[in-house]
């Protein structure tokens, strides 16, 4: 993707407004060594986590309700197809508690309904109400739009492969060491 450009025409640069060199960014159909691999993502992974960062630090207030970064994550499983907390939280890879927490903010603002699983009265449920799913996909878009706006540039190959790829990173990065 060298000259890469914005959906408005404009080279990337970061949010400082530093231009990001074409190095970093490309991706051009040429095969890649892994070491070359390494220097991009190298130079990329470091301006990702600060855009994310960045990001994050922007809580969102409805109706006296701070929304930050996890809540969108529960609310974007939950807007998927409904899950029970239990199934939420193994998910998230965060405990009971949390979730428990983030589902009642959530539920305080209307973007989510609790309800006993009638399989199994323990179990709570959690699902976005049908007449809320227009709202929570709206503050979803918001939430999520530059990762949107990335995968979109993408073609449906390209976006399993990279899904792919931060599977294998994110396995790699929480593996038992091995003792080395």
């Amino acid at each position: 993707m060298r000259g890469a450009r914005t959906r408005d025409g404009r080279p990337p640069s970061e949010p400082d407004g530093t231009q990001v060199p074409d190095d970093a960014l490309d991706a051009s159909d040429r095969e890649c060594s892994v070491h070359e691999g390494m220097r991009r993502l190298v130079q990329l992974l470091p301006r990702v986590m600060r855009g994310m960062r960045r990001q994050t630090d922007e809580p969102f207030d409805l109706r006296g309700v701070t929304l930050g970064p996890r809540h969108g994550s529960v609310l974007a499983l939950a807007r998927d197809q409904e899950r029970s907390v239990g199934v939420l939280a193994t998910e998230l890879d965060v405990n009971l508690a949390t979730v428990s927490g983030l589902v009642a903010d959530l539920e305080r603002v209307g973007f989510v309904e609790r309800s006993a699983d009638p399989a199994d009265r323990r179990r709570t449920i959690v699902r976005v109400p049908p007449d809320q799913e227009v709202v929570v996909d709206t503050w979803l878009a918001g939430a999520t739009a530059p990762i949107v706006r990335a995968l979109q540039q993408l073609s449906a190959e390209e976006r399993a492969t990279f899904v792919k790829a931060m599977a294998f990173l994110e396995s790699e990065l929480n593996a038992p060491t091995g003792g080395v």
